[in-house]
């Protein structure tokens, strides 16, 4: 098979279907299916075994993780190149067929991450995002090509996994994603942040994935702020893997990161969470909202009571009319 396809599956049942069908009607039609089911408590497994094309392979697990789902399916893949499609997004019929033709031309490109369509409404601001953030279509090598770290940021932010089509020994070099901890939160930036760091990325910005936003049980039913990134949980695997010209890029990187998920944790009230980012993180480089973040985590006790008495002082004028 040229070609590997992977979606971890944890209870999408009332989706998994769409996905399914979006995969089978690509234009491109050598390759593999692998449906990894990571523990589910719902029917999408069975979904899947009712699906009688001969290149769909369902994998059954105890449940570990988006990141272990992923690498699972990475160990049995065949494929010279790997596709990961989450269970409740899809791709329109050109999607793989216009990533792979471009790895295969331009066979110094470790991967390329195409465009999505957010079906939630927020494409115009997400385009209107990039433009304004310089990422286009083209090749980027970060570290040779003297980018900030401000603009790498915006190329993991663009690296969805849904969107990225991948050389499968550029994967096998890194190990997959991030599996330990169960993590449920940034597993695949620290796979991407790896490969920025080591390889040359392409990037395209047609529109061929629709992410399915208000299907996202991992986002949309959170009312906390995200976990911590694993990268800022423990940065040492990063810096083993990082070029020694590029680690201080990395730590610039990871400062700008550290102050935009401090800035969360006190806004929902921690912070001491806020305050040990910042202090681990911040000390040799202090990206403009430092100032602010840590502002914000030495009032971190009181914001959501302001918080509260803002919709309060909302909902009263509405309330006398």
């Amino acid at each position: 098979m040229n070609t590997s396809v992977i979606i971890p599956l944890y209870n999408k049942a009332p989706y998994v279907q769409r996905a399914l069908n979006s995969v089978l009607a690509q234009s491109l039609r050598d390759f593999e299916l692998i449906v990894v089911d990571d523990g589910s408590t719902d029917a999408g497994a069975e979904i899947v075994t009712r699906c009688r094309d001969p290149r769909v392979r369902l994998i059954r697990q105890a449940n570990a993780g988006p990141g272990a789902a992923r690498n699972r399916g990475l160990r049995v893949a065949t494929g010279e190149f790997v596709a990961f499609l989450d269970a409740d997004d899809e791709w329109l019929p050109e999607f793989l067929v216009r990533a792979t033709g471009h790895l295969r031309e331009h066979n110094w490109v470790a991967s390329i991450s195409m465009g999505c369509r957010d079906t939630g409404g927020a494409d115009g601001v997400k385009e209107a995002l990039w433009d304004m953030r310089e990422i286009t279509n083209g090749h980027y090598c970060v570290g040779s090509e003297n980018h900030s770290a401000e603009f790498v940021v915006s190329l993991l932010a663009y690296m969805s996994p849904c969107a990225t089509v991948c050389r499968r020994s550029m994967m096998a070099r890194y190990g997959g994603f991030l599996d330990k901890w169960k993590c449920l939160y940034g597993e695949d930036a620290n796979l991407w942040l790896q490969v920025l760091l080591n390889e040359v990325v392409a990037v395209s910005r047609e529109p061929l994935v629709l992410v399915h936003s208000e299907a996202s049980a991992l986002s949309g039913n959170r009312t906390g702020p995200h976990p911590i990134e694993p990268f800022l949980r423990d940065p040492s695997e990063l810096y083993a893997r990082c070029p020694r010209r590029h680690h201080n890029l990395l730590a610039e990187i990871l400062a700008i990161r550290a102050v935009s998920t401090a800035t969360t944790y006190a806004l929902h009230g921690q912070g001491g969470a806020a305050r040990v980012l910042l202090a681990r993180f911040c000390r040799q480089h202090r990206p403009p909202p430092f100032a602010k973040a840590r502002l914000y985590s030495r009032i971190a006790a009181v914001i959501p009571l302001l918080r509260a008495f803002k919709r309060l002082a909302r909902r009263i004028p509405r309330e006398a009319q």
